[in-house]
């Protein structure tokens, strides 16, 4: 599928990692790197990853928000205890746990949480973007390519 996404360009790019910001399983870093290393556009990969991530995770924070605690206790068989308890760290951190959603495998499911729970949507999709941001930011940096 990388490879797939590598030859469109930046609409793969902003594709690929609109995708593996929701539920779907996908590292949008390698593709991050990949494009970044064929294009030789770094503000424009920066541009349209940024965006692409941020979208995506705005949509998993969309599904978390029209969760329900009645359909998690049913199909998921999590007892409401084991939520309140998940409901009160969410409290502790609030919005500040979007920073973190760039991170593999737990930051989606920060994100769906910070939607389940209801966090304020517009300073988690402020600090959505800018750890999303953050993230290609630093790979940028770190090959070099951000000129």
């Amino acid at each position: 599928m990388t490879d797939t996404l590598k030859s469109l360009g930046l609409l793969g790019l902003f594709l690929g990692n609109l995708l593996a910001a929701t539920v779907v399983p996908f590292s949008s870093d390698a593709l991050y790197i990949a494009t970044l290393a064929t294009t030789g556009r770094p503000l424009a990969c920066f541009l349209v990853g940024t965006a692409g991530n941020w979208l995506g995770s705005l949509i998993t924070y969309g599904m978390g928000w029209l969760g329900r605690w009645e359909w998690i206790e049913k199909w998921f068989r999590v007892k409401r205890e084991t939520l309140d308890r998940q409901k009160a760290k969410i409290d502790r951190y609030g919005v500040w746990l979007a920073l973190l959603a760039w991170v593999p495998f737990i930051g989606d499911v920060f994100v769906i949480a910070l939607g389940f729970y209801r966090t304020k949507p517009i300073p988690t999709a402020i600090l959505l973007l800018i750890g999303k941001a953050g993230r290609f930011l630093v790979w940028n940096l770190i090959l070099g390519l951000f000129t």
